[in-house]
């Protein structure tokens, strides 16, 4: 006999197997009020007012599959603190930002980020199948806003005249939020770009709304190859027997897989959790790609830990683990900055001739520096004129031509 777990709560008594798998009934009875939440999660008065007086600066909305992860009897449940909002969403730390990531300031055309040389953030859609409260995008997330046909073109327009744009993330809100026939028609105008390359959907559907990855979808993305599919598990009580189904739909059509990871205080800030979630991702054929610094967007500072937490947990997987269980660590530098890794300190000491490096164990180790240091390619010219790179910044401009320093812009 089937278990359907979700007719224990009133809201879905009467609710069939083919409506809950089905995910345009997910989305139109996604909870966004507290007349509806308390009826899936038992809460405290106090609990209740906390919330209210969160929802009037930030929304809350969660699929009902989503909402029936959590565990009524623990108050800290990693699915619930995700999840229902909280009081302390209202109190603001001194560094808090509206838009943290400088993402506004990097935007020449509605909805397209171009921050880094070769690649571009499409903001598709500010909705979203939940409302996470780490959202670094809380600022929009939820408007309920699509792009529009006329902003679409503006962005192909963009791209056309920027030739060192080979990648692009299609995100939001969620990218696979929006229809599969508005989504076909922003892959399509992409593909039609000679220099785009690389095509990659940023989404949380996978955990949040699993049903809405079936056969229709995961073909129609196939044929724009290559494309990337970066997900955002962040415990393994998040991978689901419908989780892993829509992950292993997704590798069977030939889409990769790549994880992102929030490092979040109470909900896995512990490197026991996290190396079981990474294992799991792997056993599902999804890739750790990134374990993220929570932002300093308004209203989370409770979510996040200190840098050390997280340089702790890789030092702990490291050595102590297969390599592709170990994302990079990075925070997206505040003010529109980028990724910048952060790991441990693997090298002790350099000269000329040797370093010295630790290994996972504190191993130490000396490794002799070469004689030859000459590292000139008699093919480099060749292939900087087939593929072309984009204009060196930074140090990398220093080290790669004749000027001795970079004046700040002012």
């Amino acid at each position: 006999m089937e278990n359907l777990y979700w007719q224990r709560y009133p809201l879905w008594r009467d609710v069939p197997p083919e409506q809950w798998y089905d995910w345009h009934w997910q989305y139109r009875h996604i909870v966004s009020t507290m007349e509806d939440l308390v009826q899936v999660l038992p809460m405290t008065p106090e609990a209740i007012e906390g919330a209210k007086s969160t929802m009037s600066d930030y929304k809350f909305a969660s699929t009902p599959y989503y909402l029936t992860l959590i565990d009524a009897k623990n108050p800290e449940c990693p699915i619930r603190l995700q999840t229902i909002p909280d009081f302390k969403e209202v109190s603001r730390a001194a560094m808090d930002m509206e838009d943290p990531l400088g993402e506004d300031s990097h935007m020449p055309v509605p909805g397209l980020v171009h921050r880094y040389p070769d690649r571009v953030l499409f903001l598709v859609t500010t909705s979203c199948a939940m409302y996470c409260r780490f959202c670094t995008r809380r600022r929009i997330v939820l408007n309920k806003e699509h792009r529009t046909e006329r902003e679409l073109e503006n962005v192909f327009n963009y791209l056309r005249e920027h030739k060192e744009v080979r990648d692009i993330i299609i995100s939001g809100g969620d990218a696979l939020f929006i229809g599969d026939k508005f989504l076909e028609t922003c892959l399509e105008g992409f593909r039609s770009i000679p220099h785009i390359e690389i095509i990659r959907i940023a989404t949380r559907i996978p955990i949040v709304c699993p049903m809405r990855v079936d056969e229709k979808l995961v073909t129609m993305l196939r044929k724009y190859a290559p494309l990337y599919l970066m997900t955002h598990f962040n415990h393994p009580y998040e991978l689901t027997d419908e989780a892993k189904k829509a992950c292993a739909m997704f590798v069977d059509h030939g889409i990769p897989m790549m994880n992102q990871t929030v490092l979040l205080r109470k909900v896995n800030s512990d490197p026991v959790i996290l190396r079981a979630l990474f294992h799991e991702l792997l056993k599902n054929r999804v890739k750790p790609y990134y374990l993220y610094q929570c932002d300093l967007s308004e209203g989370i500072e409770h979510f996040r830990t200190p840098v050390q937490k997280g340089i702790e947990i890789i030092e702990s997987l490291r050595g102590h683990t297969s390599g592709l269980a170990v994302p990079e660590f990075v925070i997206d530098a505040p003010g529109g900055g980028g990724k910048v890794p952060v790991m441990p300190q693997y090298l002790i000491s350099e000269s000329d001739k040797k370093v010295v490096v630790r290994n996972y164990r504190g191993f130490i180790s000396v490794y002799e520096q070469p004689r030859e240091t000459d590292c000139e390619c008699s093919t480099t010219e060749e292939i900087n004129k087939l593929y072309p790179a984009p204009p060196s910044e930074g140090p990398d401009l220093l080290m790669h031509s004749k000027r001795v320093g970079i004046e700040p812009s002012k």
